[in-house]
């Protein structure tokens, strides 16, 4: 029944888009890529390292009918050709990676949505049907469209992305509703697609309230079928979120809020995550700063000390540690020639892990320090669309925004 009912929403967005289809007039796409330079110490087995990365090239499309109904969301990510051995984050963590970020699929998000108002009494509810490849409606937003360049550690429980999703929104007033079934796993490569054969194995809840124009308040359920064995069998997560985001302009000044509660159990071991993050921005400048605090579980590593098996095994985890990190940043908005954009930007991060099973792991014997410091340098080059606002779909869109991941010129 599930797979029956994302068969009607795709066949309901094809019959909408075949409706609509001489009135599409609204079309735009951007590109762009950071390269930055990354300095950790220590890291895994000791020492100090350094490296030059291209993060975050992607290209992206949007498409809508003149009236709105029928819109198309896309973005292709290259990570899996400039970031193959990772980007080096301490604490993050996902997809067989450690201490590095793993790169995303090359197809990130490629959704189409059919949206329509329909009159309900007094009322006026905005509803949707959403369906391709994309974002589950859970969490907080996707940390590439955010101003922090460092991903934070608590990306897997505070996100859930790079499914086959099937999305229901509705909102009215100062709430919305979104419920969504997809496949479980996580993918194991930049060039894997989904287990189409899980399709509706998985579903996650959101709801969200707007008391006022720039502010957000949303608690989400997910609970996600074995999302770190492909063909299923793994343990399952059970995922809860709640977060508070703020986004306003103060007369010629630019203000961006986050803070959030996220918590993931499975059944062997239970995660908690609190994040919070502010950016002020005027003119072509931008000032940001990040406090997290995130439990991660330790796994066995594979004679390359980033990595961890994968599929993961239960046997394979060695207890849970608590990472706590303060980030400060800055960036610069340069205008550069035929509409590219520039913005260079400098990052700190002053972290500490902290073991809570000391008997099976020890921080400062793996890593020589139970603390480390993480220094960034790049710059973003962008042309054309800023990046949008990932996982939020149809009625469930924020209309107007565009991001501060991309620049500093408009805070998101």
């Amino acid at each position: 029944m599930r797979r029956e009912g994302f068969r009607v929403a795709v066949i309901a967005a094809a019959l909408a888009a075949a409706e609509a289809a001489p009135a599409i007039g609204q079309v735009s796409g951007g590109v762009s890529a950071l390269a930055v330079y990354d300095r950790v110490d220590p890291v895994p087995l000791g020492g100090a390292l350094g490296e030059v990365r291209v993060i975050h090239p992607v290209a992206m499309l949007h498409a809508a009918t003149l009236g709105g109904r029928l819109s198309f969301a896309g973005m292709a990510n290259l990570e899996g050709l400039t970031l193959e051995d990772g980007q080096l984050a301490p604490g993050v963590a996902g997809e067989g990676y450690a201490d590095r970020r793993h790169p995303h699929t090359y197809l990130h998000e490629a959704v189409a949505t059919f949206e329509q108002t329909s009159p309900i009494g007094a009322a006026r509810i905005t509803w949707s049907i959403s369906a391709g490849k994309g974002f589950a409606p859970f969490g907080s937003d996707d940390p590439m469209s955010r101003p922090v360049i460092r991903y934070p550690v608590n990306h897997h429980l505070a996100q859930v992305l790079e499914r086959l999703v099937g999305v229901a929104a509705a909102r009215s007033g100062p709430a919305g509703l979104e419920a969504a079934l997809f496949n479980g796993d996580e993918p194991d490569a930049p060039d894997q697609w989904p287990n189409a054969g899980r399709f509706g194995d998985s579903w996650a809840v959101r709801l969200t309230l707007y008391p006022t124009d720039g502010i957000e308040v949303q608690g989400s359920l997910a609970s996600i079928a074995s999302p770190e064995h492909r063909s299923g069998g793994g343990l399952d997560h059970s995922q809860q979120s709640v977060s508070a985001r703020l986004e306003r302009e103060v007369g010629r000044h630019r203000l961006y809020g986050l803070a959030e509660l996220a918590r993931s159990d499975d059944g062997a071991f239970a995660l908690h995550s609190f994040l919070a993050e502010g950016a002020w921005g005027a003119g072509r400048h931008q000032v940001h700063y990040r406090f997290e605090r995130t439990e991660r579980t330790e796994e066995q590593r594979l004679t390359d000390p980033w990595r961890t098996p994968r599929p993961h095994h239960d046997f394979s985890n060695l207890g849970i540690t608590r990472w706590s990190l303060h980030t400060v940043g800055y960036a610069f908005d340069a205008p550069g020639p035929k509409g590219i954009e520039i913005t260079p930007m400098v990052e700190a991060t002053y972290g500490r892990v902290h073991s809570l099973t000391p008997d099976s792991f020890d921080p400062e014997l793996f890593y020589g320090a139970d603390t480390f410091w993480t220094v960034s340098a790049g710059v973003r080059i962008g042309w054309g669309a800023r990046l949008h606002r990932m996982g939020r779909y149809g009625a469930a869109a924020v209309r107007n925004a565009e991001l501060s991941g991309s620049g500093v010129e408009h805070i998101h």
